[in-house]
């Protein structure tokens, strides 16, 4: 089941999730603008490996996220990370992963933060869906979920990720 972050409804958040992704993705062609409600941002970096921590960050208007790491073997793998926001504003999403599904570095560490915004939900996995590839997450004990973040686990973690999906509820002003 999905992380959420102890708050009641973890089945409906379960539903949700790739429901919003799917629609903050579908309108992903419409350019990088940064106003709330715009149509979300993808990059691609490099994930490095070598045992020293390194950090990529994307911001959309207010809301930002942003993914450290530390792996080991390999060579450089191309990630991507796409931010977005609902079009009611509601939510921000963050989603980090290897295109190719599967990453062959041995990750010591990660954490991914969102600021601007409350974690409802996330998840990650160690295996990413691509191709004839399925989604795999890790298990729960491996990494944790805080208000603002989401990290690996000292001592549970199995060292292997290849995505992390993050929905966040962003601060609402009442009339």
């Amino acid at each position: 089941m999905a992380a959420p972050t102890g708050r009641s409804g973890g089945r409906a958040w379960a539903a949700l999730v790739p429901a919003a992704l799917l629609c903050l993705a579908a309108r992903a062609a419409a350019g990088p603008d940064t106003a709330p409600g715009a149509a979300p941002s993808t990059a691609e970096f490099d994930v490095r490996p070598g045992g020293e921590v390194h950090s990529f960050s994307r911001s959309l208007g207010d809301y930002s996220c942003s993914f450290t790491y530390s792996a080991q073997g390999g060579t450089n793998e191309q990630w991507q990370m796409t931010v977005g926001v609902s079009e009611d504003s509601g939510l921000f999403s963050c989603s980090i992963w290897r295109p190719q599904g599967k990453s062959y570095l041995f990750f010591t560490q990660f954490k991914a933060e969102v600021k601007g915004a409350k974690i409802e939900h996330a998840m990650a996995y160690s295996q990413a869906a691509a191709g004839a590839l399925n989604d795999i997450p890790l298990k729960q004990e491996e990494f944790g979920v805080t208000e603002s973040t989401v990290s690996h686990r000292e001592g549970k973690f199995r060292f292997e990720l290849s995505k992390l999906m993050i929905v966040a509820k962003t601060p609402r002003d009442e009339l």
